[in-house]
């Protein structure tokens, strides 16, 4: 099984558009070491054939393009076999609007993902008068299978996070992580690009994976507060930190998993520079911080 990062930084890429953090001036002028980077996703395969996308970020088009297996080869065929969501954030699900030259988009989503997108914001609606969208219910606990070889089994993600879309009932189930399996050779990874907490019933999920995609948002709970940028923590956000007596770093390192990676990163977030202090302690811990292209195999 081959995990290929298409994009590492969280919503707004590093640099933001509209950020002049110390972070997004480094890696606009050179004044630091680290590489600008696009907005969340992955993409999956078994074969290198066919692939499947982990959720679709606003910068899809430009990732397909830097990635040759993605691309394609004759006429409109396409080695994109389905879209996978964790959630209806917009950073996750704006690149679906870019496929909309497809012949047809298969996508696996939860039921309130998809009813956010279809009743809540209209984007699925926008999409299905250009190509037809054929869904997959996402039901946390059930084993599914991609393609031969290659099964998924998602699993809840307890947040608090409100959503600014609100469809129906309260949106339990509204963020998923996933456990992916390579049935030749038993290779497992995990990923969970966002994550409030590290709950018993999540980290039992990272049992005997072999590579886990974890959220890196912030390093600080009160990072963005203490810049001036927001007025909430990584965590009301919906996002574990990294540094703390209970941060994800604390609580991860220890664990016999042999790659672990953190992506998702906030434009904020020092791990992002190369001679950071922070991000030499994560690595002295045993972690990885993923940019754009990085490529494990499972």
């Amino acid at each position: 099984m081959w995990l290929r990062v298409l994009g590492s930084a969280a919503g707004g890429g590093f640099p933001q558009w509209n950020c002049g953090c110390p972070g997004c001036r480094a890696v606009r002028d050179g004044s630091r070491p680290c590489q600008p980077r696009t907005q969340s996703s992955i993409a999956v395969s078994v074969d290198y054939q066919r692939w499947f996308l982990f959720n679709a970020s606003p910068d899809l088009r430009a990732q397909i393009e830097s990635f040759p297996a993605l691309r394609t080869a004759h006429g409109r065929a396409t080695p994109m076999a389905a879209v996978l969501l964790t959630d209806a954030e917009l950073d996750h699900t704006m690149g679906l609007l870019l496929l909309r030259e497809g012949r047809e988009l298969e996508l696996h989503a939860t039921v309130p993902a998809y009813q956010t997108l279809r009743d809540g914001n209209g984007l699925l609606r926008t999409l299905e008068a250009y190509c037809p969208v054929k869904w997959r219910t996402v039901q946390p606990g059930v084993p599914v299978e991609l393609a031969e070889g290659l099964t998924y089994q998602a699993f809840d993600v307890p947040t608090s996070k409100r959503a600014r879309f609100v469809v129906g009932a309260a949106p339990e189930g509204r963020v998923v992580g996933y456990r992916l399996t390579d049935e030749h050779s038993g290779g497992t990874a995990v990923y969970l690009p966002g994550v409030q907490d590290l709950t018993p019933s999540v980290l039992a999920q990272l049992n005997d994976c072999d590579c886990l995609l974890v959220d890196g948002t912030c390093w600080r709970d009160d990072e963005l507060i203490e810049l001036g940028l927001a007025g909430k923590t990584s965590r009301e956000m919906g996002h574990m930190p990294i540094d703390g007596p209970d941060g994800s770093l604390a609580r991860l390192a220890g664990l016999p998993i042999a790659r672990k990676i953190y992506l998702h990163m906030n434009n904020t977030n020092p791990i992002l520079l190369d001679d950071a202090p922070e991000r030499r302690l994560v690595e002295e811990r045993g972690m990885e911080v993923a940019m754009d292209g990085l490529e494990v195999r499972v």
